[in-house]
């Protein structure tokens, strides 16, 4: 793809030297890119040995877009404005500093319902894009965050409604509907004031991300592999002595390795730690006999989040029969659970109909169930006792994939368990897509 086609006149002045490149510049560019790239051959090699076929790309990235315009069409929006990056991934499987732009708004993209997807790309980085003929022209941001714009911020904020009205004029049909999802205030107040109306496009995306395609879940599996081949390593250094962090470190390095991405949390605690759970991991030299716990939350390869939580016992020792209760409890809590994943199903039959342990004698996890894909996303399922504050309903779909959770500790004290699994729901049942083993020693 040469992207210095996609820069259009009107706004190529603005871009400078260095953002209009010449055809040989982009194909080198492309030939670099990481998504050209791929993985790597350690990550490669592994899924080989696993037997895992690896994902179409090209056709995951037309999924996606036509999933976002589906919704988009069910709301009658002429289009969608886009900042949070992972939103941008799912609509364009474009990435540049992904954790970054989650709190500087450096970034975004236009998806029009019938018409271009156009990105607005940081300062000489339209190079990035050169992987995905999906994108359709390649604009320079107007950032108005404070870092970047200052006291300018109210010229900025006037300068990029101008180009988000006009991109909706021009491609809504006399629709000045538009999602959002994610802008402060002033932008919402520009944009109404060209009459452009703004809707949440939050529900617009978790609702197209939460039914994958098989291509998807053939990326998901690879990034599953890789997950599970750094736990490995990860376990390989669990010995008394070391750090949490220390230890948690391997997790992160590995994932890299693999063609990963980030870690969204550094939850994993030892011993005492383990209770209450969302410990981040510390300094704290684990010991022989200690309870280790951790939830990867793990963005791996192609971006696909892995969240699986498992539980160990450090050193060679004999668990106590309070750590075997506990896990066991927690163990046939995921294992029951699982099995009520079903298409067809109803949220609030997850929530009334799951096993779920005396509030008042044990601690518990925040949900019994949620969704995953790029990373945590919708359903959330919560408990019982929960439903009239919180809970919501839906129906569970085939191609949707969602994780079990359980953590079980006593309030007055001891350590807590923490395990997880991610499960696909099919069109006749489910299927577990997460496959690193339990500790038997730990069973009951």
């Amino acid at each position: 793809m040469d992207t210095s086609s996609l820069i259009t006149g009107k706004h190529r002045s603005k871009i400078g030297a260095l953002q209009n490149p010449s055809a040989e510049t982009i194909e080198y560019a492309k030939s670099l890119n990481l998504h050209n790239l791929g993985p790597g051959e350690l990550a490669v090699g592994e899924w080989e040995a696993a037997g895992l076929p690896l994902p179409d790309m090209p056709y995951i990235r037309r999924y996606r877009l036509e999933r976002l315009r589906e919704q988009l069409r069910k709301h009658d929006y002429a289009g969608i404005l886009l900042y949070d990056p992972l939103n941008t991934r799912y609509a364009t499987d474009s990435t540049n500093m992904q954790l970054w732009v989650t709190h500087n708004a450096a970034r975004y993209v236009f998806v029009a319902t019938e018409g271009p997807v156009v990105i607005f790309e940081f300062a000489h980085c339209e190079h990035v894009n050169s992987h995905n003929p999906l994108i359709t022209e390649i604009r320079p941001a107007i950032s108005w965050f404070y870092f970047i714009s200052g006291d300018r911020t109210p010229e900025m904020v006037e300068r990029w409604a101008d180009e988000i009205a006009d991109l909706v004029t021009q491609h809504g049909g006399g629709n000045n509907r538009l999602a959002i999802d994610r802008c402060n205030f002033e932008g919402i107040r520009a944009l109404e004031k060209r009459g452009v109306e703004i809707f949440n496009g939050e529900e617009v995306m978790e609702i197209a991300r939460s039914i994958k395609c098989e291509e998807e879940i053939k990326a998901m599996r690879c990034a599953i592999v890789a997950c599970d081949r750094s736990i490995d390593i990860m376990k390989a250094h669990m010995v008394p002595g070391v750090s949490e962090q220390r230890l948690w470190s391997y997790l992160h390095a590995e994932n890299i390795s693999r063609g990963g991405e980030w870690i969204e949390t550094r939850i994993m605690a030892s011993g005492p730690r383990t209770n209450p759970w969302f410990q981040e991991c510390s300094s704290r030299k684990i010991e022989a006999g200690d309870i280790v716990a951790f939830d990867t939350d793990l963005i791996g390869p192609y971006g696909m989040c892995v969240d699986i939580s498992r539980t160990w016992i450090c050193g060679d020792v004999t668990p106590t029969p309070k750590q075997r209760e506990l896990y066991t409890m927690g163990y046939e809590q995921i294992q029951k659970n699982r099995e009520l994943l079903t298409p067809g199903r109803t949220f609030k039959e997850l929530t009334l109909d799951s096993l779920q342990y005396d509030a008042n004698e044990f601690r518990r996890y925040s949900v019994t169930y949620h969704g995953v894909g790029l990373c945590d996303e919708y359903p959330g399922i919560y408990f019982a006792d929960q439903w009239e504050s919180f809970g919501y309903d839906g129906v569970l779909q085939p191609g949707m994939v969602m994780c079990v959770e359980t953590y079980v500790s006593r309030p007055t004290g001891g350590e807590g368990i923490k395990l997880e699994d991610q499960v696909l729901i099919t069109e006749t049942g489910h299927e577990l897509l997460s496959h690193y083993p339990f500790e038997q020693a730990l069973l009951l």
